[in-house]
């Protein structure tokens, strides 16, 4: 009896003094002291007591063994977050009906006799022309394939030529046309893409450094869709490095107005180049400005759509619920003519909603209810003078504008949305360093925003997303009682606050700056609406000629 006790006790003591060695060993390893969280607690604007911190360190270490394990496993760029953000308000339908899509009459285009003349033809000018055979695709991507390599050096906007496709699609376009296979508008018509989508046989560089010689072997969703529209690739186009500002690592994207200033950015390249006359139209993205800005510098016309209208697939990821592809073109209708081609459904981005498209090119404003944002378009801001006139030609036009006002939320407390998905986004860049190969290196540029969004707690992200359908429900409350609203481009909240809704945007120009650069100003419509709101924009620049000046490059 007393042989077992003493084994008992044996085994008690042995475990005993296990257990105190595994619980020495595991404090001996944690990486996180109780003595650290209160440094923590200045950096998340909350203060716990001494017991609670000494409570929460093994979950904090048992929490930290858990990034390590994610950070173990590789995350494409292309990889979505389980979580899609709904852009749509409680109760809210949109049109499932398409009905017949209807342009202009392009019947007047006639080939001039000096072709430099075509140079700044609208999208609708040059499809006649192919369609009647007054000019192949061959000779139109030619011709503005050699702008490409004579102005493209000039304005920084080119970054990859894709010259050998090019020339290869244009004449399967003229073959199909010689035999009365006419796919639509977009036929045989050359365009470029912002340098974040990729593109089968040709690198897609992100406009950065670190990633100048990445090669993504397969085209993006909207891509192929212009190709199946029979459009025609000819050049991957800059943008700021990941989509930010107009700097890659190729340079400054030029303005072509005043070539000793940027394009602005990101969408930097696409708006340079259809400004300059180098390609008839562009594809680009917007999460916070990124079509509106250089557009409105450029003095072209942009289209943001609503949120999950157009695919992003194969298109880098900077913010999973913010990110947008658009067109940049000429004038409102060519807008039109590309966005139905590249919207609805590919199947891979699951974000992406089945409603119709119905545009018409002509409109009443008589018969639309159409705000303005009246405190804002009242102070004294750059763009005031050529905002107010575009006012008045309104008014001239037949529109009652309503005054509104943006619902009261602080829309910039919730750029931590952006700025945590986008760190999300380039993790593994900053955690290899790799940042410091970027173009950009001061406070506000993408390495020390990626660093510090590593400090934004999760419950403030969440949260800040829970006010944010807050906001979409106030917004749809304000747009029923307008068609369409009016807005600066820069001026006030709405640029912002508009990306966080998901609502659909057209950028025109209404004239020049006091030093020679245009611009603009923005129509702003209901969720899937962007049939009326390109419309609206078309009528205006049919009573204005902004659109149709052009910059005189040397």
């Amino acid at each position: 009896m007393k042989h077992y006790s003493r084994n008992i006790l044996f085994v008690l003591f042995s475990g005993l003094f296990l257990f105190n060695a595994s619980l020495f060993a595991q404090q001996k390893e944690s990486k996180i002291k109780k003595e650290m969280i209160p440094n923590a607690e200045k950096i998340i604007g909350l203060e716990f007591t001494d017991a609670e911190r000494d409570s929460m360190q093994d979950a904090l270490n048992d929490q930290l063994n858990n990034y390590e394990n994610i950070r173990k496993v590789h995350l494409d760029n292309s990889i979505p977050p389980a979580i899609l953000f709904n852009p749509i308000p409680v109760g809210f339908k949109f049109d499932l009906k398409q009905k017949p899509l209807k342009f202009s009459d392009y019947s007047y285009v006639k080939m001039p006799k000096n072709i430099e003349d075509i140079t700044f033809y609208s999208i609708g000018e040059l499809a006649q022309l192919i369609k009647t055979k007054k000019i192949t695709s061959t000779q139109l991507t030619k011709f503005y394939l050699e702008r490409l390599k004579k102005y493209g050096p000039k304005l920084h906007s080119v970054v990859t030529l894709t010259e050998e496709r090019a020339l290869k699609q244009a004449e399967k376009a003229d073959q199909e046309i010689s035999k009365g296979k006419y796919r639509g508008m977009l036929h045989g018509i050359p365009f470029g893409v912002k340098d974040l989508f990729s593109t089968k046989n040709y690198k897609t560089t992100w406009g950065a450094t670190p990633y100048k010689d990445q090669l993504i072997d397969e085209d993006a969703a909207v891509i192929k869709k212009l190709e199946d529209a029979g459009a025609v690739l000819c050049a991957k186009l800059s943008m700021g490095a990941l989509a930010r500002g107009d700097v890659w690592f190729g340079g400054m994207t030029r303005n072509p107005w005043d070539t000793t200033k940027g394009s602005s950015g990101s969408s930097a390249g696409v708006a340079s180049s259809v400004s300059a006359g180098l390609l008839p139209f562009g594809i680009g993205t917007e999460t916070n400005g990124s079509i509106v800005s250089p557009a409105t510098v450029c003095g072209v016309s942009g289209l943001r759509p609503t949120f999950g209208r157009v695919s992003r697939d194969g298109a880098m990821a900077l913010s999973w619920t913010m990110d947008k592809v658009g067109p940049i073109c000429r004038n409102a209708e060519d807008l039109a003519i590309v966005f139905n081609a590249i919207y609805g459904p590919d199947g891979k981005d699951q974000t992406i909603y089945n409603a119709a498209f119905n545009y018409q090119p002509k409109i009443d404003f008589k018969k639309l209810k159409i705000g303005y944002l009246k405190k804002v378009f009242d102070r004294k801001y750059p763009f005031h003078k050529n905002d107010s006139l575009a006012i008045k030609k309104l008014e001239e036009l037949g529109a009652t504008l309503i005054p509104i006002a943006l619902p009261d939320i602080q829309t910039n407390d919730l750029r931590i949305i952006l700025t945590a998905e986008s760190a999300a986004a380039f993790d593994e860049l900053t955690r290899s360093n790799r940042d410091d190969l970027l173009e950009q290196q001061t406070k506000r540029a993408w390495p020390n925003t990626f660093r510090s969004a590593r400090f934004i707690p999760a419950v403030e992200y969440i949260n800040a997303n829970r006010i944010r359908y807050m906001l979409i429900q106030e917004m749809a409350k304000l747009m029923e009682n307008v068609d369409l609203y009016i807005s600066p481009s820069w001026v006030g909240n709405n640029l912002l606050l508009t990306n966080l809704s998901g609502h659909p945007l057209v950028v025109v120009p209404n004239g020049f700056s006091e030093n020679g650069t245009p611009t603009s100003f923005t129509f702003v419509g209901r969720l899937f609406d962007e049939g009326k709101l390109i419309a609206a924009a078309k009528a205006y620049q049919d009573a204005t000629d902004f659109h149709r000046k052009h910059p005189k490059l040397n």
